[in-house]
C-alpha cells in the first residue's frame, strides 16, 4: 500500500510511518513546523496545496494524526485549534472521499464526560472541554463528508518520544526524576496505552480495508486496559529508576479552578475491534518503561 501519514513528526505519526515502513508498504510523511529528513512540509490548512499533494502522491490510505492535542493549547486558541482539529478533518474527508482513499482519523477518548466507563463506540459523546469538543466536531465532519472513513478514538499515549514533553505520560518521567515538590493528580484515572499498538491497529485496520476487501467504517475504539492515575504512574517510573516519589503529593481531590476541565475516567471498550479480529494486546506499561529508561 501507499500510505500518507499527517503529523508524521509527532509521536503517533512517527510510530505510524514505522510501523507501516517495517511491513514493507511505501510511506509518504507529512510535517510543518517539524518537517526534517524525508518528511514533506505541507501546511494542511493550505486546501489547494492539500489537494495537489494528494493528487500528486496518490496515496491509498491517509493516516491523520496531526491535531492540536494540549487542551490547555485550545483553550487559549481556540480558532486555531478549530482550524486543525474541525476544518482540515473535514477537507480531507472530501477529498478522499471523492478519490476512494482510505481515511483513517484519529480522535480521543475525551469525547466523552467520563462519568460512565466504559464507553463503547454507540455511547453519546459529551465533552466537557473544547479539546474534546474540535475532536468531536472533527468527526462529524469526517462523518458527514466521507461515511466510509474509519474514526479510531484513543487515550492517553506514551511511547518513543524525541522529547518527554511530546507524551503527557512520558513527560512524568521528569516530575519523577528532577525531584521538585509539588501536587501530582491522583484522582482522574487514565489507560496509558503506547502508540506503537496503535500503530499496529491502525496498519491492521488498512490491510483489512485495503487488501482483504473487508468493508469497516465509523467509530472504532481502541485503549490499554490498565488502569493508573498520573500519581500511579509516576510510583512505576520511580520504581524503574529506583528512586522515590516522596516529593510529590498525591492529589486525590477533583482540580479546583482549573484552566481546562479533565473527565474523571473514559475507558474505552475494545470490543468492537476484538469483533473485527483486529489484535489489541498492549505492552504492559512498567514492562516498556524498564526497556525505555534503561537503554
Amino acid at each position: 500500500m501507499r500510505v500518507l501519514v499527517t503529523g508524521a513528526s509527532g509521536l503517533l505519526g512517527r510510530a505510524v510511518a514505522a510501523e507501516f515502513k517495517n511491513a514493507g508498504h511505501e510511506v509518504i510523511g507529512i510535517a510543518f513546523t517539524r518537517a526534517k529528513g524525508d518528511l514533506k512540509k505541507l501546511d494542511l490548512e493550505d486546501s489547494a496545496a492539500v489537494e495537489a499533494f494528494i493528487d500528486e502522491e496518490k496515496p491509498d490510505v491517509i493516516v491523520h494524526c496531526a491535531a492540536e492535542r494540549r487542551p490547555d493549547v485550545v483553550e487559549k486558541n481556540p480558532e486555531g485549534a478549530k482550524n486543525l482539529n474541525v476544518q482540515v478533518p473535514r477537507l480531507l474527508a472530501e477529498l478522499t472521499n471523492d478519490r476512494g482513499i482510505l481515511l483513517i482519523y484519529i480522535s480521543t477518548d475525551y469525547v466523552f464526560d467520563g462519568t460512565s466507563p466504559p464507553y463503547d463506540v454507540r455511547d453519546k459523546p459529551h465533552p466537557l472541554n473544547l479539546y474534546g469538543q474540535t475532536k468531536y466536531d472533527g468527526e462529524v465532519e469526517i462523518k458527514k463528508f466521507n461515511p466510509a472513513a474509519i474514526l479510531l478514538r484513543v487515550p492517553i499515549l506514551y511511547g518513543a518520544t524525541e522529547y518527554n514533553g511530546e507524551s503527557a505520560v512520558n513527560i512524568l518521567i521528569d516530575s519523577v526524576k528532577q525531584g521538585k515538590s509539588g501536587s501530582m493528580d491522583h484522582y482522574a484515572v487514565r489507560y496509558p496505552t503506547n502508540v506503537a499498538d496503535v500503530a499496529r491497529v491502525i496498519k491492521d485496520l488498512s490491510l483489512k480495508v485495503r487488501l482483504e476487501k473487508v468493508f469497516i467504517s465509523g467509530v472504532l475504539h481502541f485503549s490499554g486496559e490498565e488502569k493508573f492515575t498520573k500519581y500511579e504512574m509516576c510510583e512505576v517510573i520511580a520504581q524503574v529508576l529506583g528512586t522515590s516519589v516522596d516529593h510529590l503529593q498525591a492529589n486525590a481531590s477533583a482540580p479546583a479552578n482549573a484552566s481546562t476541565t479533565r473527565p474523571y475516567d473514559c475507558h474505552l471498550s475494545n470490543r468492537c475491534l476484538i469483533g473485527l479480529g483486529i489484535n489489541t494486546q498492549c505492552v504492559p506499561f512498567k514492562t516498556w518503561m524498564e526497556k525505555w529508561l534503561k537503554q
